[in-house]
């Protein structure tokens, strides 16, 4: 696949950014937050969603100079407007909120409406954890999930982050949709001209389908777990669990309310419900660090079932291919994303991108 320098990438994505009405330093922490799920292997929400938010701003459902605001609040708790800033914005805000929350009463707890797709979940649940919180993160989102019995959709793919510090700079990290796969991935396999795995999504003929271009057209994505035999409603009730958090505490949309998420999208601001909480260790029972790093040693020490593949922690996926990419300096696309982006550097007026 084409490769393309890590920072001819962020030069991208910045100038695209700014050119559709990004102030410099909201396309930088844009860029930033597409930036690291690239690096880290989720091309899901990298590059692959740019032209989305930059569409939105086009269509006016996102403010690029919007700036988020506190509507109520206490020592641990709030509630606050994003009034359709961009994803970065909302979330660089609300989480630095929670942070300073957390540090001062032991744990902050923020949710917000008026949001847009903030991107990956786990990059604002790093950003607690790099402080020495445990840092969590939700969001509600479009409905494509087929609860567990129904016909149609109803639920988002709604993600949950969490990332616990450990000792000797070591982390234990958690990021996952309440769907098998988020629609992202489905994307992904259409750029590389792929079949996606069954039991991701159903056709429109209710049943499952490895047709990647079909499932996304379709829109059906099966929740966490599958069908009902095979314990899908587990993966419906986290769905509605995350639902809570988001639109239910912050009066945002609920996810069977949003509207449709698509390039061409012309229905206005999606008004997310996002959630932000940080928790500070210090203020349980001591040696926090050093239990998660035991929990971590004892996973990674499991006998593995085939030798050639290590029994893996939470997050030591994201942190192998981060190291891979920083050794590399590149990042591997599909030729798919990169003649996308380069179309869409043709209509926003910048570089298109080089490859290497």
């Amino acid at each position: 696949m084409p490769q393309v320098r890590v920072d001819e990438v962020k030069r991208f994505m910045e100038e695209s950014l700014q050119a559709a009405g990004a102030p410099p330093s909201e396309a930088k922490a844009h860029a930033e937050l597409l930036l690291h799920a690239d690096v880290t292997g989720h091309y899901s929400h990298g590059l692959n969603r740019l032209e989305l938010y930059i569409n939105d701003i086009k269509s006016g459902a996102t403010d690029p100079n919007g700036k988020p605001v506190v509507l109520k609040e206490s020592a641990a708790t709030a509630w606050v407007d994003g009034r359709d800033a961009l994803g970065a914005t909302v979330g660089n805000f609300c989480m630095d909120l929670a942070v300073k929350k957390a540090k001062e009463s032991g744990v902050g707890w923020v949710s917000a409406k008026g949001c847009n797709h903030f991107g990956m979940a786990g990059f604002w649940a790093l950003k607690a954890e790099q402080e020495g919180l445990i840092g969590m993160a939700f969001t509600n989102s479009s409905p494509v999930m087929v609860p567990t019995r129904s016909k149609q959709r109803a639920c988002g793919t709604n993600p949950v982050a969490m990332f616990a510090p450990a000792a000797n700079g070591d982390s234990l990290g958690v990021d996952m949709a309440s769907t098998t796969a988020a629609m992202g991935k489905i994307e992904i396999q259409i750029h590389k001209g792929e079949p996606i795995p069954h039991g991701w999504a159903l056709g429109p003929d209710g049943k499952t389908t490895t047709d990647a271009q079909l499932a996304f057209n379709t829109g059906h994505l099966l929740p966490l777990g599958g069908f009902e035999q095979t314990s899908g409603y587990k993966g419906f009730c986290l769905s509605a669990m995350i639902e809570v958090f988001c639109s239910g505490l912050s009066g945002a949309n609920a996810s069977h309310q949003v509207r449709s998420w698509s390039l061409d999208s012309n229905e206005g601001s999606p008004n997310l419900g996002q959630c932000f909480a940080a928790i500070n260790p210090d203020c349980f029972a001591p040696g926090f660090a050093e239990r998660v790093a035991h929990c971590l040693k004892a996973y990674r020490n499991l006998e593995p079932v085939d030798p050639s593949l290590p029994v893996l922690a939470p997050g030591d996926k994201e942190r192998a291919n981060a190291q891979m990419t920083k050794d590399r300096g590149t990042i591997m696309y599909a030729q798919r994303q990169i003649d996308v982006c380069n179309a869409l550097a043709a209509t926003v007026g910048v570089k298109p991108l080089k490859v290497v």
